[in-house]
């Protein structure tokens, strides 16, 4: 499964023999990544980001609440399939955008973290 092979190497899994990545490594760990967020979260939704100058391809889960993890993919096509593995709905990002829960998500966790800074301080 070559397609699993691309840019980022930080978590990447080297053959001990070759040294070489292994994407069926990656793709395990991504999948099993995935597969424990939507096992421990309700109403789980995929979204797939295109690849941009900077990053590449990823994928976005989102639970209800608007709790989300993210992770690199090869392409949309790959991200549609893993989704299907999931048995969870996958939308394209420029198409629907990112839901209002999970911009909710993201300004509860900045506020509870700046409540945690000053009552540190």
């Amino acid at each position: 499964m070559a397609w699993w092979r691309f840019g980022s190497k930080r978590r990447a899994v080297a053959d001990p023999t070759t040294g070489a990545e292994s994407g069926r490594s990656r793709r395990g760990e991504v999948l099993a990544h995935f597969r424990e967020f939507e096992r421990t979260r309700v109403g789980v939704e995929a979204y797939i980001e295109p690849a941009t100058h900077v990053t590449s391809t990823t994928m976005v889960l989102i639970d209800f609440q608007g709790e989300w993890t993210r992770r690199a993919i090869p392409d949309p096509s790959a991200g549609i399939s893993l989704a299907k593995e999931l048995g969870v709905p996958v939308y394209d990002i420029n198409l629907t955008g990112y839901p209002q829960r999970m911009r909710d998500w993201n300004a509860r966790q900045r506020r509870d973290q700046r409540r945690r800074r000053e009552d540190r301080g």
